[in-house]
């Protein structure tokens, strides 16, 4: 007997065995009933059965067995990728969620084998069943990513929108005592409450543009007519007063006005001075320079140090990396390793463009905005 024609014959006692499996990932099945254990194994085992009885050529199968088989435009989810949404939500884990693809891939086999014990077993529909097995686990285990990390980032989302309330308190709080002249001790701890709440308040920052660029929202920015080099000198001087003992360097040549949304170029402006004071040498200046040209404006950040090799220059954008050249200790280090990822959000958002490269003890960061 072919494998279509079995499993199409047999699909009650396949979805018997799916039903057992499944009721053992727990906690996530502990309250599921049969409908919600046995959920779309039907539908997949059904279009399993039909790519069986389907001519395919060999590249067509090859493809198959790597999870790339072409999508059908008429469906917009098959039924391996709407059972992933919903295991997600009801609490599967990946290993669970490949656990009932393993435990349906063996029991079919199983059950097919020994049905078909006295006659010659077609291996050509055991390979092609493999195939069609490892498209379907290809499809649920992309889309399970897919809506673990969409829950993962709304919830950093409301996270990050509940904190600023009570940190914003905190930080009035602290400036209120500060202004209290209530003594030498007091002012000291209104400081220090003072100096972690902009920290905190950096950070939660960081997060919340992170979070909206994986959500597919981007950086949010509101232009406004502004003169660059003005809101740079004032962002040089704010770094200066944390970093009393680096020196920091501003050249401004040509027109700097334009239309942008200065608060963020601000923004941006503070990531690459910190990571080139975090990763330059400690004895030498931090150089920046804006040169205002005719239909746009050249930033540049660059510092002294070790030379970066090619491999972390390449992704020297990416969040949450931490690149090879990295000798900050993390007892000193408090930030997410989202800085220059949002830099270049920044810059995206504004339709420039951000590079940077590395030769001769020299890094170079350089921002080009339209204005």
């Amino acid at each position: 007997m072919r494998l279509a024609t079995f499993i199409q014959k047999n699909m009650e006692p396949i979805l018997a065995k799916w039903e057992e499996v499944a009721a053992t990932q727990l906690p996530a099945a502990q309250h599921m009933d049969t409908h919600a254990l046995r959920d779309h194994a039907q539908q997949i085992l059904e279009a399993v059965a039909r790519d069986l009885s389907a001519f395919q050529s060999r590249d067509a199968q090859m493809t198959k067995s790597r999870g790339a088989a072409p999508k059908i435009m008429s469906a917009p989810e098959t039924a391996a990728q709407t059972h992933a949404l919903l295991r997600a939500k009801s609490g599967f884990d990946i290993m669970q969620l490949v656990a009932e693809y393993r435990a349906l891939r063996a029991s079919v086999l199983r059950l097919w084998t020994d049905a078909v014990v006295t006659e010659s077993t077609d291996f050509e529909d055991m390979i092609r069943f493999n195939e069609a097995i490892d498209q379907a686990i290809t499809e649920s285990v992309g889309f399970f990513n897919g809506e673990i990390d969409q829950s993962r980032n709304l919830f950093l989302g409301m996270l990050g929108h509940d904190l600023r309330t009570p940190l914003q308190t905190i930080q009035l709080t602290a400036a209120h005592l500060g202004a209290l002249n209530a003594g030498e001790s007091v002012s000291v701890a209104a400081s220090r409450l003072i100096r972690s709440g902009a920290r905190m308040q950096a950070l939660l920052d960081d997060l919340l543009d992170f979070n909206r660029s994986k959500l597919g929202l981007g950086i949010n920015i509101s232009r406004t007519s502004v003169d660059l080099s003005h809101l740079l000198a004032d962002e040089l001087n704010q770094i200066q007063t944390v970093h009393p003992s680096n020196r920091l360097n501003l050249s401004v040549e040509g027109d700097t006005r334009g239309t942008w949304d200065g608060p963020r170029l601000q923004q941006l402006l503070g990531n690459l001075i910190v990571n080139a004071i975090k990763y330059g040498s400690p004895d030498e200046p931090v150089h920046v320079g804006v040169i205002g040209g005719p239909v746009g404006l050249r930033l540049e950040v660059r510092n002294s140090g070790s030379t970066i090799d090619s491999e972390t220059l390449a992704h020297m954008f990416e969040p949450l990396k931490r690149g090879l050249h990295d000798n900050v200790t993390s007892n000193n280090d408090t930030s997410l390793g989202l800085g220059l990822y949002i830099a270049r959000e920044i810059v995206t958002a504004h339709k420039g463009i951000i590079e940077v490269r590395s030769a001769d003890g020299q890094t170079v960061f350089t921002v080009r905005l339209p204005r």
